[in-house]
């Protein structure tokens, strides 16, 4: 075994390695850029190397750097984890050339497999079955076209280095072609410095189900079982599991089998992923399709590792190390089921819109690290930290096991309430609607699933006005009581010698005005009065852990309240939801209004404008392209008018709130 490592990553797959490295007494070396020079996943590490600036291509993708830091530290390895030079065989290369070891595959494996329309000619030649397409080296626009009315409508675009769903694009019409592949070529130059792409039919009810492979340098492959990756958004996973449901025995078997064919084509050593698109036929019968193979630990290896009991990252380091896999395929067995859920910095009903900021408060379920337990958290943040605009938008992942699959539905649920973030949208409340809708619950899935459940995952209000308002009246009280002092004239409990007091308090919730009235009773009680409502009896205590034991109109619940500035963030086991306290006298007669103004909704660079000074647009029409967090993102027109000026020019970086572009109606 190696006694060091270098890993040349950062976030929560860093955390993950150095976590395993230090059970098995293996010193780590970190690296950072400047953005992450407090970053946890340094403080996880026996040593750091600052490498670079902030964006990617300044730091930890620049790997001469990386093997110069290995070099100085006396690192014997390498462990690039998942993303940046994971998959880069001339870095690959580069470690061997030092001496250094990669751990990961073979440069040839890694290239093999890294471009799409090669790695299915060699599957077709390895009797892998393959989704019809065109998968040529060919990328004339006119010939692409030709093409896609050879396979017909409709079709995927896919970026041929590309993944993560990065430079993809379903196309419903031959009208919309041109569009999608200039923005897909776009994005895979971007993200990958290629934009050759492939066109393939695209299947209509499609699954996503892979296998986790391993080869070893002594001749070993084995398939360590399915994971069903299929609800996903913008082609990148939200939800993964495993076992996939509805597998039977014998599909598993010819899947595992397909997929070690796959590896053995390209003598594949260490830990990597066979993804198959799978069709459903009306019968319930199934037929698979060999999409790519990722060469390299992949982000969903959790839930392998809950239904197996194995550390993958402990046998990519022995495999890496020259030693045998430590099972064989008859040795491997299943134990109950996982499920995954990437916990994302977006905003699920913006269009998934990436979001960046401080984690002001960070409160996770009680789990343990890499270990197999019921609940995991797999993540490389802590409380304050930013999330910047320079990585990708993922917090954390959340990791349940259940002995079967609807004791890990109700678990995962459970500590998806349990997770508590404030300081930026994320996606924590939108899985949960995810997994509690009878698609997911019944496990009828496909690709498609978020779109056909959307009229019950987007624009969800979780937590009722009348909860949300009593929770942050019993918080502000609290805090009033928490402040007073001796002096019997500081106390805020609303005593009057006669008569009745009352405090009106004024809130914007749900993006609507609304106001309540409490009164204080001579016995001490209170009532509190929603506008157009009935008085009820409002009461709570102040629990050990912070949150609120709180009862009113007729329910008792447990709440926490966070304040951060105007907005009182409320948490409850039923759900979440932001509201705004009003001050009354500063918000009289406040009229809020935008005009023509278009800004930008994230830091970020302007790729394109759609159109000039002078042009007449309609409502919904494309205006803008921007590019955040690796993914383009469109700017449409919120009403008709006319475009007045255009503030930037394309290449551009931009603050968010920049205005780009102004309108005059009409």
């Amino acid at each position: 075994m190696f006694k060091k490592i270098l890993i040349a990553n950062r976030g929560e797959i860093a955390c993950r390695v150095a976590a395993t490295a230090r059970r098995l007494a293996v010193r780590t070396v970190a690296v950072y850029s400047d953005a992450d020079a407090q970053a946890k996943h340094v403080d996880a590490c026996d040593e750091a190397v600052h490498i670079g600036g902030s964006a990617p291509r300044e730091s930890y993708l620049q790997w001469d750097r990386i093997i110069e830091a290995a070099r100085a530290t006396g690192a014997e390895a390498i462990h690039p984890g998942y993303g940046f030079l994971s998959e880069n065989e001339e870095f690959a290369q580069a470690c061997a050339q030092a001496g250094i070891v990669f751990i990961g595959p073979p440069a040839a494996a890694i290239q093999a497999m890294g471009l799409k329309a090669e790695s299915k000619q060699l599957m077709e030649r390895a009797g892998v079955p393959l989704v019809p397409g065109y998968h040529g080296s060919r990328q004339e626009p006119d010939f692409l076209r030709a093409e896609a009315e050879r396979i017909g409508y409709p079709v995927l675009i896919k970026a041929s280095a590309g993944g993560g769903g990065k430079g993809m694009r379903a196309v419903e019409r031959a009208a919309d072609f041109d569009e999608a592949l200039a923005s897909c070529k776009r994005e895979a130059a971007s993200s990958f410095g290629d934009d050759a792409v492939l066109i393939e039919k695209y299947v209509q009810r499609p699954r996503h189900i892979e296998i986790q492979v391993f080869g070893d340098t002594h001749g070993q492959c084995v398939w360590l079982f399915e994971r069903d990756c299929s609800v996903q958004r913008r082609h990148q996973k939200v939800l993964e599991e495993a076992p996939a449901p509805g597998m039977t025995p014998a599909l598993r078997r010819r899947m595992g089998e397909a997929a070690v064919a796959a590896a053995r084509a390209v003598d594949y050593v260490g830990a990597g992923t066979v993804e198959f698109i799978v069709e459903q036929g009306a019968d319930g019968a199934m037929e698979f399709f060999f999409m790519e193979m990722n060469t390299r630990l992949q982000v969903e290896h959790p839930v392998t590792e809950a239904v197996t009991g194995l550390d993958l990252v402990e046998w990519q380091l022995r495999v890496a190390a020259g030693e045998p896999l430590p099972l064989t395929q008859e040795q491997l067995r299943l134990d109950g089921h996982a499920i995954e859920a990437r916990i994302c910095a977006e905003n699920p009903d913006n269009n998934f819109l990436p979001a960046t900021g401080t984690l002001h408060v960070y409160r996770k379920p009680a789990a343990a690290s890499f270990e197999r337990a019921s609940v995991r958290i797999d993540d490389g943040v802590r409380e304050g930290d930013v999330i910047s605009p320079f990585y990708d938008s993922m917090v954390a992942k959340l990791i349940v096991h259940g002995a079967t699959r609807q004791e890990a539905l109700a678990r995962l649920d459970d500590a998806l309430a349990q997770l508590h973030i404030v300081g930026l949208s994320t996606n924590v409340q939108f899985l949960r609607h995810v997994v509690r809708t009878d698609s997911f619950a019944q496990a009828r899935l496909d690709t498609a699933l978020i779109q056909r459940e959307q009229a019950a995952l987007f624009h969800q209000q979780a937590v009722e006005l009348p909860v949300a308002a009593a929770a942050v009246v019993a918080s502000t009280l609290l805090s009033e009581r928490a402040a007073e002092g001796a002096d019997p004239f500081s106390r805020a409990d609303g005593w009057r010698s006669h008569g009745l007091a009352t405090r009106r308090f004024a809130f914007e919730f749900g993006g609507e005005p609304a106001q309540a009235e409490l009164a204080y009773l001579h016995d001490g009680a209170l009532q509190l009065q929603l506008a157009d409502g009935v008085s009820e009896p409002l009461a709570f205590e102040a629990l050990p852990d912070g949150s609120i034991d709180l009862r009113y109109a007729g329910r008792r619940e447990r709440v926490w309240v966070y304040a951060q500035g105007e907005t009182d963030h409320v948490f409850t086991r039923r759900g979440a939801a932001d509201i705004v306290s009003l001050d009354l006298l500063a918000h009289a007669g406040e009229a809020q209004a935008e005009g023509g103004r278009l800004t930008a909704p994230m830091p970020g660079k302007v790729v394109s404008f759609a159109v000039r000074a002078g042009d007449a647009v309609r409502k919904g029409q494309a205006l803008a392209v921007m590019e955040a967090m690796k993914m383009e993102h469109t700017i449409a027109a919120p009403a008709d008018g006319t475009v007045a000026e255009l503030l930037y020019a394309p290449g551009d970086q931009v603050a968010e709130g920049a205005e780009l572009l102004t309108l005059t109606a009409g």
